[in-house]
C-alpha cells in the first residue's frame, strides 16, 4: 500500500497572478538512507504547470523539480529527510537549474548521459551476432550497456555459452498461444523473439530522464511473425548522488490479438540481468531479503535482491528491487549456482512464473514494476531494505 502524506494547503487562487504563491505545503521528517524522491499531485492547482517553481518556504531557494503528468517530482537529500521541510508553489517560471542528463540517439541505441558518463543504452536497431553463429540469435529490445556512475558496465550480451543473454532484458519461455507451446527466451529455437516497435516518447529534466518503448513479443514458429503480446516499458533513471542513482522500470502487457497469452510455469523468466563477465565466484556476492546467498538464493522469493562484485580496481553493483503488487510477489529467483561453468558466472532474475502460471487475457492490462538501485562501492542489507521500503511506500504529497 502507498505511503500518502494529505499536507497543510495554502491559499489556492482561481485566478493565480504571475509571481503570487498558489500552495504551501510541508513534508515532516523521514528516515532515509540516502536522498529521496517525492511527488506531489497538483491537479487541483488553477494555474499552467509549465509557468509554476517551488522554493523552500524559508530562504525562497528554488528547488529543482520536474513535472510528470499533474505531479511535480523532486529530490530530498538524506541530511534534508531528518527535518520538517516546508515548500511553497509561485506561479512564476521556474530559474534556470543546471541539469546534468541528457537523452540521445547514437549507434541504434536510445543512451541515458549524467555529464559525460553513459549509464544505460537501451537497443532500438536489431544487433547483429558474431560471425558463424545462428542469426536467429540476433534480436533488439534491451539494455545494454547498464553502468555505474562512474561508468564501470555491469551487463553482457551474446556471451558464448549464451548467445540469447541480453544485458537486461525480460522474455517469457514457456508460452501457451493457440494451441501452440511456444518459448520467446531461447531464440535458437526460432519459436518466437522480443523485438522494438517504437519509441513512445523521451524526456529528460534536472531530476530524471525516462523513455517509454513499445516492444512486441513475435510468434515465429511454423514462419509465422504474428504479434500475439505488447509490451509497453518506461523507464525512468533518477540520479542520486555522486555514487548512485535508481532505475526504474513499469512493464505492462496487453494481448495483441482476441487470444490469451498463457505464462506457464518455468524455472526462469521475466526480468533478467546477465552480468559482466568481470564477475565470478571470487569477486561476487548475493544477498536477498530473506537472507539468502549465492549458495541458497536460488528458488526461494524476496523483495529485493543485492548483486555486488569488484570492477576494475573498486566495486560495485545492483540492487534488484520488486514492486509488492507485481504477480506472485515476494517473486521467486533464478540465481545461478556458484560453480556454473566452473568459474562462476553470475546470472540474475526475477521469475514471477516460476511457481505458478499467469495467463493474461485479451482487453485488459498487467503491470510489473521493478527498480534498480545501481552504484559504485558496496551495499547492505540495511541500505536495501531502506531503498525497498522507500520504493513500495513512496512519500506522495496530495495538495
Amino acid at each position: 500500500m502507498k505511503f500518502i502524506l494529505t499536507l497543510t494547503f495554502g491559499c489556492l487562487l482561481n485566478l493565480a497572478a504571475q509571481g503570487q504563491k498558489l500552495a504551501e505545503f510541508s513534508v515532516p521528517p523521514h528516515e532515509a538512507v540516502g536522498p529521496l524522491i517525492v511527488t506531489a499531485d497538483l491537479s487541483k492547482i488553477p494555474a499552467d504547470l509549465h509557468q509554476i517553481s517551488l522554493v523552500k518556504k524559508d530562504s525562497q531557494e528554488p528547488v529543482a523539480f520536474q513535472l510528470s503528468g499533474q505531479k511535480i517530482v523532486w529530490k530530498i537529500s538524506e541530511k534534508e529527510a531528518s527535518q520538517y521541510l516546508e515548500y511553497e508553489i509561485h506561479h512564476a517560471l521556474q530559474k534556470a537549474i543546471k541539469n546534468d542528463l541528457h537523452v540521445k540517439k547514437e549507434e541504434g541505441q536510445l543512451a541515458i548521459y549524467q555529464n559525460d558518463t553513459k549509464l544505460l543504452g537501451y537497443q532500438m536497431d536489431i544487433k547483429d551476432v558474431p560471425a558463424g553463429v545462428n542469426p536467429a540469435f540476433a534480436r533488439s529490445g534491451f539494455i545494454h550497456p547498464l553502468n555505474t556512475p562512474s561508468g564501470k558496465r555491469l551487463t553482457r550480451i551474446q556471451p558464448i555459452d549464451h548467445y540469447h543473454h541480453y544485458g537486461l532484458w525480460n522474455p517469457w519461455t514457456h508460452v501457451e498461444y493457440e494451441g501452440d507451446t511456444l518459448d520467446f527466451w531461447n531464440l535458437n529455437k526460432e519459436e518466437g523473439t522480443v523485438r522494438f516497435a517504437k519509441l513512445i516518447y523521451e524526456t529528460t529534466g534536472p531530476v530524471f530522464s525516462e523513455y517509454q518503448v513499445l516492444q512486441e513479443h513475435v510468434v515465429l514458429h511454423g514462419g509465422k511473425n504474428e504479434v500475439a503480446l505488447n509490451e509497453a516499458q518506461t523507464v525512468r533513471l533518477y540520479p542520486l548522488n555522486d555514487h548512485s542513482y535508481i532505475a526504474d522500470f513499469t512493464i505492462t502487457y496487453n494481448c495483441a490479438t482476441e487470444s490469451p497469452f498463457k505464462i506457464l510455469e518455468y524455472r526462469y523468466a521475466g526480468f533478467g540481468w546477465r552480468t559482466t563477465e568481470e564477475w565470478d565466484n571470487q569477486n561476487s556476492k548475493v544477498l536477498s531479503s530473506e537472507g539468502k546467498t549465492r549458495k541458497d538464493a536460488d528458488g526461494t522469493t524476496a523483495r529485493w535482491c543485492i548483486v555486488q562484485g569488484k570492477l576494475g580496481t573498486g566495486n560495485g553493483g545492483a540492487i534488484m528491487l520488486s514492486h509488492p503488487q507485481n504477480y506472485n510477489h515476494p517473486e521467486p529467483l533464478r540465481i545461478w549456482p556458484e560453480n556454473q561453468y566452473s568459474r562462476g558466472d553470475m546470472f540474475a532474475n526475477f521469475a514471477p512464473t516460476k511457481t505458478k502460471d499467469w495467463t493474461v487475457e485479451p482487453g485488459k492490462n498487467y503491470t510489473l514494476r521493478y527498480q534498480m538501485l545501481v552504484f559504485d562501492g558496496e551495499m547492505t542489507a540495511s541500505q536495501a531494505e531502506a531503498a525497498w521500503q522507500q520504493f513500495a511506500k513512496p512519500i506522495e504529497i496530495k495538495l
